[in-house]
């Protein structure tokens, strides 16, 4: 059943699970949605790890997370536990494993938490698709079973949590010559764990599918629930965007993934991957889980009968074009300009008018303006569009081929001219079957979608889902309505209630308002970050980088800003920056060039998937970076 993910789309309501104690501290079930991060520190460095979980600790965390890439980290581990257990932080210890299932087996005798990747837990090559047969597979699954049950004797001898922590980045030749990096492929490589797990009722694990592809990692996180809740499981669910990036760009993204499971119940706990100090990724994670509560007890959404859709794969809803929205037209950014229209208004909104009458545009140039009065000397830009509020007329002058907002009660009384255009304003609930008949054969019509319910994310999706059901293919625009004066605060809200629309192919433009103390440029810049986290599209240059651990072997913050600051330019182009190759070249597939560390103070750039050069000194490796962009002709010289 292709809806089989979710318990109910109409009603708010967390996801059951299995309960998972780790040192003490409950997850899933019913207990709240736990939250944690990572540190960045040398394992071996005792002092330097303790200060900065002391860090994570006191900004809240419930868990956090070391990796061990040899055995003297995971023999620190021990040190580090009872030096936090002396200064009285008793925060559980998980550790991270990579490429070598032994460390896994020593670290559970100490942690109270291991996490394996399945897709390098038992490192071998197998041979090519080509080659490769049936009985490699099962050799492999064999010795992968042996070392995987020893795993899981010293975690119930010691009373050790357990994470299979799936990464799009880093699958195993096994899975990838049946799958490919795909979902599907993401699933079936947890589910070789789990049902070994399930098999030897061991139900202390805990699951998660990650990529920094939020397309990527919510499909395969609603597809993991489908596949075990068809094989009799219900492991709680770990939710993160990897290599989500710093700043806005990085809170948008992780809001995007992350909201769009928080959404339908699905998630016990959540890490929020920046490029950042760890502690800095707390706050930001109990925002969005402290979002989400506000949606219980919400007012009921009418049904949409059947589910229209494949919550799995991307697939734009059909829609005709209706001017430029609809149809294979990317999805339009609005903006709301109060007021007479004036040149320094509409710089706000990145429409700018030089001296001798022209338009230019920026990167995040709101494509349409709603406008109270339209007095005024401004020629009006030919590529953008002006439409005329009548949202609160019954009675408007009709002007040929002009575009108007009305209500939809006040639309119905008025005689529409076929040569005229009508954004028409509907609340989601209003949006019934009856009304949907009436309009769905009209072709100047767009629908603004907007929701006053607690949980308007559901009654939005709803809404359009009786629209897939009913053939109706009049595009719609998603409108929300917020009263922030931080900025952060908007920018999670806001993903976390228009991201997942985009995700599923549900809408065709987004319009928000901000009642509160923030610039029209700020909340402009968020619906195009919206739209990009989404990946339906492109804005800016794109930045795949991941929020460094014990692993990285130089300052990925700083070669991180050093980086955008010489490349933020380069609209479309997606830049990886990774700290060690256990995820780099696998998370990067799809970026255009990629800078990952290869040893200490040496880094290897990719273009797209291919090694270009190995083992540049880091001190050069910004500089080589560019000259390779310039080298592919992607380079542009800034303006």
């Amino acid at each position: 059943m292709r809806d089989n993910y979710c318990n109910d789309f109409l009603n708010y309501q967390r996801r059951d699970s299995l309960v998972v104690t780790i040192g003490g501290i409950p997850m899933g079930g019913t207990f709240p949605i736990s939250v944690q991060s990572m540190t960045n520190t040398d394992t071996c460095n005792t002092e330097d790890s303790i200060q900065q979980i002391i860090k994570i600790a006191d900004r809240g965390s419930d868990y956090v997370r070391l990796t061990v890439p040899g055995q003297k980290d995971v023999e620190n581990l021990k040190i580090i536990k009872e030096g936090l257990n002396k200064l009285g932080y008793k925060i559980p210890l998980i550790a991270d494993v990579h490429f070598n299932a032994r460390l896994a087996h020593l670290a559970a005798a100490i942690v109270d938490k291991v996490r394996i990747n399945p897709g390098n837990f038992i490192v071998k090559k197998n041979k090519t698709s080509d080659n490769a047969s049936i009985k490699d597979y099962e050799e492999d699954l064999s010795k992968l079973r042996n070392e995987f049950l020893i795993l899981l004797d010293i975690c119930r001898a010691n009373n050790t949590a357990l994470r299979i922590g799936t990464n799009h980045g880093s699958l195993s030749d096994r899975i990838m010559d049946r799958f490919g990096d795909t979902p599907e492929g993401m699933v079936e490589s947890a589910m070789e764990f789990l049902r070994i797990c399930k098999e030897t009722a061991f139900n202390n694990v805990v699951v998660s599918m990650k990529a920094s592809n939020t397309r990527v990692m919510v499909f395969a996180t609603r597809l993991l629930v489908e596949k075990m809740k068809l094989e009799g499981m219900n492991y709680p669910l770990h939710l993160g965007v990897t290599e989500a990036g710093e700043g806005e760009d990085g809170r948008i993204k992780s809001a995007v993934g992350i909201g769009a499971l928080l959404a339908d119940g699905i998630g016990e706990t959540i890490r929020v991957s920046l490029t950042e100090d760890p502690e800095d990724e707390i706050p930001v994670a109990y925002k969005l889980v402290s979002y989400f509560k506000q949606r219980q007890d919400h007012d009921a959404i009418p049904a949409f009968g059947n589910y229209p859709i494949s919550p799995y794969e991307y697939k734009r809803r059909n829609t005709i074009p209706v001017k430029f929205i609809g149809g294979t037209n990317v999805p339009v950014v609005l903006g709301s300009l109060k007021g007479e229209v004036s040149a320094n208004v509409l710089q706000q909104f990145g429409w700018n008018l030089s001296n001798d009458n022209e338009w230019k545009f920026s990167d995040t140039a709101a494509d349409i303006l709603i406008v109270d009065n339209l007095t005024g000397e401004l020629p009006l830009p030919i590529n953008k569009q002006i439409v005329y509020n009548s949202k609160t007329n019954t009675e408007i002058s009709e002007k040929i081929g002009e575009i108007y907002w009305i209500n939809y009660g006040a639309y119905k009384l008025i005689k529409p001219k076929a040569s005229s255009y009508y954004f028409i304003s509907v609340k989601a609930s209003e949006l019934t079957n009856l009304e949907i008949e009436k309009i769905k054969g009209r072709k100047n019509l767009i629908i603004v979608l907007e929701t006053d319910n607690a949980n308007g994310y559901a009654d939005q999706r709803a809404a359009i889902f009786r629209l897939i059901n009913k053939n109706c293919r009049i595009p719609v625009l998603l409108k929300r309505y917020y009263t922030e004066n931080i900025k952060e605060d908007f920018q999670l809200k806001t993903a976390c209630d228009l991201g997942g629309l985009f995700i599923d192919g549900l809408g065709d433009g987004i319009w928000i308002e901000n009642e509160g103390t923030l610039s029209n440029k700020e909340v402009t810049d968020t619906a195009f970050g919206i739209l990009q986290a989404s990946r339906v599209r492109t804005s800016k240059t794109e930045y795949i980088s991941c929020p460094s651990c014990g692993r990285t072997l130089f300052d990925l913050q700083s070669t991180t800003r050093k980086i955008r600051q010489h490349t933020n330019h380069l609209k479309g182009l997606k830049i990886g920056i990774m700290g060690c190759i256990v995820n780099g070249p696998g998370e990067m597939a799809d970026a255009d060039y990629g800078y990952v560390g290869t040893g200490k103070g040496k880094v290897t750039l990719y273009k797209e998937k291919e090694v270009i050069k190995r083992n540049v000194p880091e001190e050069l490796a910004v500089d080589e970076l560019i000259n390779l962009i310039k080298e592919y002709g992607d380079w542009i010289d800034p303006q």
